[in-house]
């Protein structure tokens, strides 16, 4: 009998990095989890993200690298916009038996409907739509967060930090929002500085205070997730008109922003029946 073989699922976003790895049966063996791996950020980035978390999994599982030529892997990665994104994340070397890479968006809607028809809407540091019909994909929004993005955490942390400098130039109404994050960053010429070098998930990293001010009736956070959510109405809206017969809302903002969509979008809902890494571990499982 030959050596076993292992399929690992990487779930690559704007904000973290995580794998699971499973055996031939799908038993899950361990999981992982890193930091950023957007490939917009870099190859050397992407592929650290993507290998630490696979050595934490491998860890967990109580196996080491000695494996990583028997693992057939599924990508799903944040920035992946066509075959050179493809091609430039694999010139990295890859330790792997085989690489099937798509966007996360794609595995995601894999895993939440089990391989079957639907749409789904991620809500995270980024947002998209995507849609798998009769295997045939397509895509709504989730260019970016310079031109694409709406209703995103970092969408909703770039306008509480545009919100928070219109007041304090006195420009617009301040608020308690708008207060805490002057107090976070300071006066707007250290947020010039910080924003020099801020990347979508620190950006992303303000979408839970504007979450809180808004459960205090805040009128800027509000304001903020209000304008975010009929953004994400019009993604729901096109996935429905694309054939998608069911949505499911994913990603790590889903849960707070779900409340402020249209009645008519939330009763399109359904709960998903897997994970971004399950759709990503059956991407790696057809590739094999």
């Amino acid at each position: 009998m030959g050596d076993p073989t292992f399929f690992l699922g990487i779930d690559g976003g704007g904000s973290r990095c995580r794998a699971r790895l499973t055996d031939e049966s799908g038993k899950k063996l361990g999981e992982g989890i890193t930091g950023a791996a957007n490939i917009r950020l870099g190859l050397d980035a992407a592929w650290s993200a993507i290998l630490g978390a696979t050595d934490q999994a491998l860890s967990e599982a109580g196996l080491n690298a000695d494996i990583l030529n028997r693992i057939h892997a599924g990508f799903g990665l944040a920035g992946v916009c066509g075959p050179a994104d493809v091609d430039f994340l694999l010139s990295g070397k890859s330790p792997f038996a085989s690489v099937r890479v798509e966007t996360d968006a794609h595995t995601a809607c894999l895993g939440a409907f089990a391989g079957g028809d639907g749409g789904i809407l991620i809500i995270g540091t980024g947002s998209v739509g995507y849609a798998l019909i009769g295997g045939v994909a397509q895509s709504i929004g989730g260019w970016g967060f310079e031109i694409s993005d709406d209703g995103s955490g970092a969408a909703m942390g770039r306008a509480a930090i545009r919100a928070a400098v219109r007041a304090h130039d006195g420009l617009s109404a301040a608020s308690g929002l708008t207060n805490a994050v002057l107090a976070k960053l300071g006066p707007p010429a250290r947020i010039v500085e910080w924003a020099s070098t801020a990347k979508p998930g620190n950006y992303a990293s303000f979408a839970p205070l504007v979450l809180e001010h808004a459960l205090q009736n805040d009128t800027v956070a509000l304001e903020i997730i209000r304008h975010g959510a009929a953004r994400l109405d019009a993604h729901i809206k096109r996935l429905l008109e694309l054939g998608a017969p069911q949505i499911c809302l994913m990603g790590g903002a889903a849960g707070a922003i779900e409340p402020f969509l249209a009645d008519w979008a939330r009763a399109s809902l359904v709960a998903p029946k897997g994970d971004a890494m399950d759709g990503a571990l059956l991407l790696a499982r057809r590739a094999a």
